[in-house]
C-alpha cells in the first residue's frame, strides 16, 4: 500500500481547549483532535489521511522524541485467502490485491470490503469521551465497496484510550462482519511503518517473536540491526510471522523500534506496538520496501455474517525490552476494549 505523508497542521478555528482532572487537555479543530498529557502528545485526523494517530504527532515528553512513520494504528481493509485474479475486472480498482511481487509477496489475498480506510475514507467524525483520569476517542467506518458476491455495509471501530500517567496509548480495533468467510482478517499497520535513510531514525527493531519467524536472518534475542533494512526485501523473504507456521503462539507479540536523532545520532526510547492476544495474530511484516513495513493482519479465522473480531493493543514509548515485558505481562491476553466516561477496561 503506498502511504503519502500528510503533515500535521493545526485549522484556524480552535475550540477551546478542555482540562481532564487537570492532568490531559484537549483542543478540537474542524481538521483534527490534539491530545496532551503531561507524558505524550497526540492528534487524530478528521479529515485526509485518517485513522489511528497521525504521523509525526505521537511525542514523548521525557525524551522528546516523536514516532517515525505515517501514523500509528493505521487501518486498511477487510480481507481473507485467494486470489481476486479470476474477477479483477469486475473489482473497484483500489480492490485489486496484486501479489507475486516484492510489495506484497507470494501469497494470495484478496479484499473482501473496502476501500482501504486510511487513504479513501477522506473523512471521519471521531467522538470524545472524557474520564477522570483518562481521554478516549473512538472513530468508526462503514465499508462502502466490496468484492463480487459479497455485501457493503461492514463497520471498523476504533477506540484509542489515553490513560493519565502512562507514556503510551491502549487502542482496540474492531469488525463487525456482515459477509461470511473462512478466515476474515482486518488488515493495519502496527505500531507503524518507519521512515528512514538507511536507518537514520531509528538503530534497531524489536521483534518478540522473531525466533518463529520463516527466515530470522540469522539474528538472536529478537533484535534486529537497522542495517537489515538498508535493501528492499519482499515480506515472505524475512522477519515473517504466520500462525498457520508457527507450532504454537508466542508468548508475547511485541513489534518495537528504537528510535534515533537523523541530525546527531542521539539514541531515544523504543517506540512499541503490543498486540495482547498472540494467538489473534494471521499474519505480521517486518520488510523493507523504501521504508519500513510493519503490516499486520488479525483474525484469519471462520466467521459468520452478524458476527465480529478485535484486536487490542498497547502502543507507546519505552526506556528498554524489559520495561516492554512488564507492561506486556500485565495487560495481556485480551482483544477488545469496553469505554465509557466512568471508566474503561480491557476485556477477552
Amino acid at each position: 500500500m503506498t502511504r503519502v505523508f500528510i503533515p500535521v497542521l493545526l485549522c484556524a478555528v480552535v475550540h477551546a481547549p478542555l482540562t481532564v482532572a487537570g492532568e490531559i487537555r484537549i483542543a478540537e479543530t474542524e481538521d483534527q483532535i490534539r491530545i496532551e498529557t503531561p507524558q505524550l502528545e497526540a492528534a487524530i485526523q478528521k479529515r485526509g489521511y485518517v485513522t489511528g494517530v497521525a504521523a509525526r504527532s505521537f511525542v514523548d515528553k521525557k525524551t522528546g522524541f516523536r514516532d517515525a512513520g505515517f501514523g500509528l494504528d493505521i487501518v486498511d481493509w477487510i480481507m481473507e485467502p485467494g486470489s481476486d485474479e479470476g474477477y479483477r475486472d469486475r473489482l473497484d480498482p483500489e480492490l485489486v490485491y496484486r501479489f507475486g511481487n516484492e510489495y506484497h509477496g507470494r501469497t494470495p489475498k484478496r479484499s473482501i470490503e473496502g476501500p482501504q480506510i486510511c487513504t479513501k475514507a477522506r473523512e471521519l467524525a471521531p467522538k470524545v469521551i472524557r474520564g477522570e483520569d483518562f481521554v478516549a476517542v473512538r472513530q468508526q467506518f462503514r465499508y462502502r465497496t466490496a468484492a463480487p458476491g459479497k455485501k457493503t455495509g461492514s463497520t471498523w471501530t476504533q477506540w484509542l484510550v489515553f490513560p493519565a500517567g502512562t507514556r503510551y496509548f491502549v487502542s482496540m480495533d474492531r469488525i463487525d462482519a456482515v459477509n461470511s468467510s473462512e478466515a476474515m482478517f482486518l488488515r493495519l499497520d502496527m505500531p507503524g511503518h518507519i521512515r528512514h535513510t538507511r536507518g537514520d531514525t531509528f538503530s534497531e527493531i524489536y521483534l518478540s517473536y522473531l525466533d518463529q519467524t520463516n527466515d530470522s536472518g540469522g539474528y538472536e534475542n529478537g533484535r534486529i540491526p537497522a542495517e537489515a533494512f538498508f535493501e528492499d526485501f519482499a515480506p515472505d523473504e524475512r522477519f515473517n510471522y504466520r500462525r498457520e507456521l508457527a507450532e504454537k503462539p508466542p508468548v508475547r507479540f511485541i513489534r518495537a523500534y528504537r528510535l534515533r536523532d537523523p541530525e546527531t545520532g542521539k539514541a531515544g526510547p523504543w517506540l512499541a506496538g503490543m498486540t495482547l492476544d498472540p494467538s489473534v495474530v494471521h499474519e505480521a511484516w517486518c520488510h523493507q520496501r523504501g521504508y519500513v513495513c510493519l503490516i499486520e493482519e488479525f483474525g484469519g479465522r471462520p466467521v459468520a455474517a452478524g458476527e465480529s473480531f478485535s484486536a487490542a493493543f498497547i502502543v507507546g514509548y519505552f526506556d528498554s525490552i524489559e520495561d516492554m515485558h512488564e507492561v506486556y505481562d500485565r495487560h495481556k491476553g485480551h482483544t477488545g476494549l469496553e469505554v465509557s466516561a466512568e471508566g474503561w477496561k480491557l476485556t477477552k
